[in-house]
């Protein structure tokens, strides 16, 4: 099975205030990359492909519980045409980032808008 991790418009603005406060940010977020190419169903479901991961921030020293939570959404095609061909292509996107300190949960409304703004400028 082929992963591919990939950042939204939404995440990667999210994420720029982040890099500036917490400098382990980037070295974080290239392990949780891989271990999603590991796992792409990595976190808490809440439902319809969409998994909440508690990330580790290194450099706030205060473990999973009080870092960062990323927001993905997986998507997942089959591509089998022969028996040679991997049978099946998972995107995991990158929906959101923010910081536990900043923000407790993310609301049901907020993770619908989030997907609908994903599918949206996917289309």
């Amino acid at each position: 099975m082929k992963v591919i991790v990939r950042i939204t418009n939404n995440f990667r603005s999210e994420l720029k205030p982040l890099l500036k406060k917490y400098h382990s940010l980037s070295n974080d977020l290239i392990e949780l990359e891989t271990e999603l190419i590991q796992n792409p169903h990595l976190g808490t479901p809440l439902g319809k492909g969409v998994f909440k991961i508690r990330l580790k921030i290194s450099s706030k020293g205060k473990g999973k519980s009080g870092g960062a939570r990323v927001i993905t959404f997986i998507e997942s095609s089959v591509m089998a045409i022969t028996e040679q061909s991997s049978p099946q292509e998972t995107t995991v996107n990158l929906l959101s980032i923010y910081d536990k300190s900043d923000i407790g949960n993310i609301s049901d409304k907020e993770l619908k808008n989030l997907i609908k703004g994903f599918h949206d400028k996917s289309i």
